[in-house]
């Protein structure tokens, strides 16, 4: 940890203003900031890395979003709503999923006309693949395996065109509220950590996920729930933290530690099929999509058939691909990967192992990123809208992104227009925040062994036990600070919802209650953090509910 500074540092260093701070540049910031500019609003992007970092670009797979010219004639927009929910295993919102992927063709549409590329087939129309857990080619990509890179590429060319303003490299720290709660401020760290403050109306998250809090993991180093944590310290509540998914195939690497390379599931969906040390397929009669089963289901498999160490390998399994034609071809990104570690993917099987992947739960929002603090709104993977579940379906989180980001600048901009309320002056020297932090390496060691796929009682017992007794109180006036006490504070808030969950349903694996409880659990849970700043189990969210 970086060592302690004066108080002056603490004090406001710069200022600016905005009507909306976009916090992220990933789909669902830089959606939201070209749709709430050409709304008229004054917009200022702040993101922690360059304008082109952050998660999106990784993703893979592609775009799930059933459009016009379909292949698969007998799809429908109701037929991947039902897919969804199938694999959000009970807990989707059935009305945001029909809301969001309702919006998805108009969605794409709009990116399409914003230059983004997508492959195409031999007879002119989009190529498009399917993924585990749909019952239909609906899956759109680009580059192969590159879909989030060309979206990326398309939403940062559009930025620079309208000369949209981006901070980069500044650190979101907290958001300043009015004494009714209202947000007026937004406090930031700039690349040197010098303290800043941007008076606005309105905050937008689009942070990404949290997947540094595992030791493993498919999420860039970024990702470590910042927004997800600074909303909860602004007083608004979250949901399904429990469910982070992970992604069935990553590249194994022996030791790796932080990001590592996802080999896509649509490789799966090409043919390619999990095999265990000794060579035996996994996945045949576990589901009934064998390997294209939902990512959950998949992973568990795994990490049954890895406890009885078949072959003498125990930590990881093995992708066998060999059958795919023109791999390199359909796969640049994947074979670049697997090249790096001396795998030819043509020749011999990928090794790989489950890693964290996505943050299911997030922020409680409505349909148009609406959160319940006045003037804070999310989108993306940072946002709970009910659309997930207890377990994403693949490549639904582009889709998430590109129609919550444009939905939630819309309701920024409609929200300001009906309450033309002032932008207040917060206290531009109020010290900055102090919360606790633990140390990231024993954090992620904590949650890998003890949070990950596999929980029972005890273990997620030990890991609060742990968190309360090794957390130092820590002014946030450093970028590893900020980070640090969110990673923190969001593990806390995930082994508490954890633990209440007796039961095992999508991403949420109870070793010690592996069935599925319709009865008690067919609900998701709300966690806010009570006057002290614990993270508590607040009520039931039941609307909705599939």
């Amino acid at each position: 940890m970086t060592g302690p500074v004066s108080a002056s540092q603490a004090q406001t260093g710069w200022e600016a203003e905005a009507d909306l701070v976009v916090v992220g540049s990933g789909v669902a910031g830089l959606t939201a900031a070209l749709r709430a500019m050409r709304l008229g609003l004054r917009v200022l992007v702040v993101t922690k890395g360059g304008i082109g970092d952050g998660n999106t670009r990784w993703a893979q797979g592609g775009v799930a979003v059933v459009l016009g010219d379909s292949v698969a004639p007998d799809d429908s927009v109701a037929a991947h709503v039902a897919d969804t929910v199938a694999a959000g295993a009970g807990l989707c919102d059935t009305a945001a999923a029909r809301s969001v992927i309702g919006a998805g063709p108009e969605a794409v549409g709009l990116l399409r006309r914003e230059g983004a590329r997508f492959d195409g087939d031999a007879s002119g129309r989009l190529a498009r693949t399917r993924e585990g857990g749909h019952g239909a080619l609906r899956v759109i990509h680009a580059g192969g395996d590159a879909t989030g890179a060309e979206v990326q590429r398309c939403l940062v060319a559009a930025a620079n065109d309208h000369t949209l303003p981006v901070l980069e490299h500044h650190v979101a720290v907290d958001a300043v509220t009015t004494v009714t709660g209202e947000v007026c401020g937004l406090r930031v760290l700039a690349p040197d950590a010098t303290p800043g403050l941007v008076r606005t109306r309105a905050v937008l998250l689009a942070t990404g996920g949290l997947g540094q809090l595992y030791q493993a993991t498919s999420n860039p180093e970024l990702a470590t729930g910042d927004g997800l944590a600074l909303a909860l310290r602004a007083g608004a509540s979250a949901a399904d933290v429990e469910f982070v998914q992970f992604h069935p195939t990553v590249l194994y690497t022996p030791g790796a530690r932080g990001r590592c390379p996802l080999v896509t599931e649509a490789v799966r969906g090409e043919g390619a099929v999990l095999v265990d040390g000794a060579g035996e397929r996994i996945m045949p009669g576990v589901h009934p999509l064998a390997d294209l089963a939902p990512r959950d289901v998949v992973s568990a498999a795994i990490t049954r058939r890895l406890a009885t160490a078949p072959g003498g390998v125990d930590d990881h399994v093995f992708l066998d691909a060999t059958g795919i034609a023109g791999f390199a071809r359909r796969f640049p990104t994947v074979r670049a990967a697997c090249e790096a570690v001396g795998v030819d993917p043509a020749r011999e099987a990928i090794p790989v192992a489950p890693a964290a992947h996505f943050a299911c739960g997030g922020v409680v929002t409505d349909a148009h990123g609406r959160t319940e603090v006045t003037g804070l709104y999310a989108a993306g993977e940072v946002a709970r809208t009910g659309l997930h579940g207890a377990n994403r379906l693949a490549s639904n989180s582009l889709l998430e992104g590109l129609v919550l980001g444009r939905r939630a600048a819309e309701a920024v901009r409609a929200d300001l227009a009906g309450a033309r309320r002032a932008v207040s002056s917060p206290l531009a020297d109020v010290p900055a925040p102090v919360a606790p932090v633990a140390q990231r390496p024993a954090l992620q060691r904590l949650m890998s062994r003890f949070a990950g796929i596999g929980r029972d009682a005890e273990g997620l017992a030990v890991a609060g036990s742990v968190l309360d007794v090794s957390t130092v109180p820590t002014p946030l006036w450093t970028v590893e600070a900020v980070e640090d006490a969110a990673l923190t504070l969001v593990a806390r808030a995930l082994l508490a919802a954890a633990a209440a969950r007796t039961e095992s349903r999508g991403c949420h694996v109870r070793t010690d209650h592996p069935e599925r409880d319709e009865r008690r659990w067919r609900r998701s849970q709300s966690v806010r953090l009570n006057p002290s700043g614990q993270p508590v189990l607040a009520h039931s969210i039941l609307e909705g509910v599939a």
